[in-house]
């Protein structure tokens, strides 16, 4: 692990409390700093030039956002008091803010929903649109609170992204002292009406295939961490479904930000945008443009 900053996303929301926690945690783990950024911006077009009342009520907005973010320091320190927790107050929208500061940081935190959107959202739009445009590992955390078990999962679909997510949730089990559940989802050809099912005509010799691929996929991360005690699952269930009942006990889920079939314009594959709505578990989007893995 390099010594870069944890980053996390603060806007005093009960998810973003959580988010905290789970990046102090972070941070301590790793011995590296905790970055706390709080983004405030006045939330009415200016169409004239400010006036002496204008600057005193930007002054005030930006003052209740020093507050904010004084409050998350607070509250950093009491979880995590060997841990150097550095603010960051900064003028624009979270994702943008987010996105700036990401650059020197080894991964972003931010939490499922912040303060806006209605009550029943499950994930507000900042969680949706820092992953897809980060390049560091973004982990989204949700709002409920759970007690999960010292296991991670990650999705492996043999693509470079998933790849980068097998490695990514390696180390972190190594920090956690944590089990690896690897889940490879596979659609099964035989489900098909019979018609349909013709160019698949040998189902059970397109699994084997599937599962030497599978295999082949995770070997060479698997010899590079062999203390993390692992799990493979072979399934033939949609991905975005078998992906988020896995991690209901989880205390972590990694998938890639697009895996096999994605076009290369798409930021967030459909499983991955899928995961991130339905998983009761922390979500670790991992991007294969990230210029830390190899």
């Amino acid at each position: 692990m390099d010594d870069r900053a944890v980053l996390v996303g603060f806007d005093a929301s009960p998810a973003a409390g959580r988010a905290l926690r789970w990046a102090a945690a972070e941070a301590s783990l790793r011995g590296v700093p905790l970055l706390l950024c709080h983004a405030w911006t006045w939330p009415y077009p200016l169409t004239h030039p400010l006036t002496p009342r204008d600057e005193e009520a930007l002054e005030i907005v930006k003052t209740m956002g020093a507050l904010a973010l004084d409050d998350g320091v607070r509250r950093a320190r009491r979880m995590a008091p060997d841990v150097d927790v550095r603010p960051l107050l900064v003028k624009g929208t979270p994702p943008g803010a987010l996105l700036d500061a990401s650059a020197e940081a080894a991964l972003i935190v931010i939490g499922a929903r912040g303060a806006g959107g209605f009550d029943k959202l499950p994930i507000g739009s900042a969680a949706v649109h820092v992953p897809a445009h980060a390049v560091r590992p973004v982990v989204v955390v949700p709002a409920h609170e759970r007690r999960p078990s010292a296991r991670i999962v990650v999705g492996v679909d043999g693509s470079p992204a998933s790849a980068a997510a097998v490695r990514f949730a390696l180390r972190e089990a190594g920090l956690r002292d944590a089990g690896v559940t690897l889940v490879c989802a596979w659609w099964d050809p035989a489900v098909l009406p019979a018609p349909e099912r013709l160019p698949f005509t040998d189902p059970e010799s397109i699994k084997k295939q599937a599962e030497t691929r599978f295999a082949a996929a995770v070997e060479p991360w698997l010899a590079e961490y062999p203390d993390v005690a692992v799990e493979r699952r072979f399934v033939m269930e949609r991905a975005r479904h078998v992906l988020a009942e896995t991690a209901r006990d989880a205390m972590l889920l990694v998938v890639g930000d697009r895996g096999i079939g994605s076009s290369p314009r798409t930021l967030l594959g459909a499983v991955t945008r899928a995961v991130l709505h339905e998983a009761p578990s922390p979500v670790a989007v991992v991007h294969e443009r990230d210029p830390d893995i190899e």
